[in-house]
């Protein structure tokens, strides 16, 4: 008997291993478990990949779903690791509380170098490991050292290809290779969310900010963070937009908001809000954006890579000053979105961008 382990974190994570399933990435499996861990600073007020619009489109490709902060509760998942002599004990009560028995276990994980992915990975000490990107990072070298007891085991990494023609250099330390999930079955995946989040406001080719949250790492000051949005919302409106839909990190503050409003009412925007938690690629689906306004997410990338939407940043400049240490993992996403998008108060560099994007099949 085999059983397969996944481990997500985002909503965007669990789409990806759903294409990947899709579209035949992984072997056949007795058994598909769907390991949740809800990795907000206050999981208690943030809500679990379960728990988001769209799940349940996701949801039958797996065969159990089960929560990681339950098991290491009340504990928080970034900040506990077994104790090496603790490993066996925990890998015994895993497979008994899973039912996994004795079957052969095969991991899926996202950030191998950090917990939860690196503490489930010691768990299952004989498990092999397939590493999927969720986001951009993994076009960067791994920013810490892992142990090699970890490292060997793993075979592959997966991610999808939001910046053709760029190879990851997330693992190749241990020579792992790079396997792209091919966009077709991504893009399918989405397109059974697209009918998520019902109390969606119809707002048809807007301008879309996005926000991350970038506080919260200690990258900006929230009154900085503040002046970014309010510099997307400025870019967007002279070049032309009139009406702007903000969609904020699920976990930032509503004062972030207020201060937006604010500024949308001296400028004479017709700003709306967003308060349903859906992704990005949701949104490009139902409202088709006349433009897409961020600091790095990935979904500027996703954005024009998989729908052709005109894309611009916002703020990178600063960020390549402040973020610290030099292996900061943050350093790539935002040196790949700097030098691959326009500045939005670059105009012609944006409208240039709408009329040559070739959005792909």
């Amino acid at each position: 008997m085999t059983t397969q382990i996944f481990l997500a974190s985002t909503l965007y994570g669990t789409a990806t291993l759903a294409a990947a399933l899709d579209a035949g990435c992984f072997p056949p499996a007795d058994r598909r478990v769907l390991l949740v861990s809800n990795n907000a600073a206050t999981p208690e007020t943030a809500p679990a990949v379960d728990e988001m619009p769209g799940f349940e489109t996701l949801r039958p490709r797996f065969d159990d779903v089960v929560s990681w902060n339950e098991v290491v509760s009340p504990l928080h998942p970034s900040g506990w690791a077994p104790r090496p002599d603790d490993v066996p004990l925990w890998e015994r009560h895993l497979r008994l509380a899973w039912g996994i028995g004795d079957d052969d276990v095969a991991l899926a994980v996202e950030s191998i170098q950090v917990n939860p992915a690196l503490g489930v990975a010691q768990i299952f000490t004989d498990a092999p490991v397939t590493v999927y990107a969720d986001g951009l990072m993994s076009y960067g070298p791994t920013r810490s050292k892992i142990d090699p007891l970890v490292g060997t085991r793993v075979e592959r990494l997966l991610h999808l290809d939001l910046v053709p023609g760029l190879e990851p250099l997330l693992l190749t330390e241990f020579g792992v290779g790079a396997e792209v999930v091919p966009t077709p079955a991504f893009t399918k995946v989405l397109a059974e969310l697209a009918g998520t989040g019902d109390a969606l406001p119809e707002v048809p080719e807007p301008a879309l900010l996005l926000g991350q949250y970038l506080s919260a790492l200690n990258i900006l000051s929230a009154e900085e963070e503040e002046s970014l949005h309010v510099r997307m919302l400025r870019g967007a409106v002279g070049l032309g937009h009139t009406r702007v839909v903000f969609k904020p990190h699920p976990t930032a503050p509503a004062r972030f908001t207020r201060t937006l409003e604010q500024e949308a009412g001296r400028l004479g925007a017709e700003l709306t809000v967003l308060d349903t938690p859906v992704l990005a690629e949701v949104l490009y689906q139902r409202m088709r954006p006349a433009l897409v306004v961020g600091c790095f997410s990935t979904a500027l990338l996703t954005a024009s890579a998989l729908y052709g939407l005109p894309v611009a940043r916002v703020g990178t400049e600063v960020l390549l000053e402040r973020l610290t240490p030099y292996e900061n993992s943050n350093r790539v996403p935002v040196t790949v979105v700097d030098a691959l998008l326009p500045d939005v108060t670059d105009a012609r560099a944006v409208q240039e961008q709408r009329r040559a994007w070739t959005p792909r099949p």
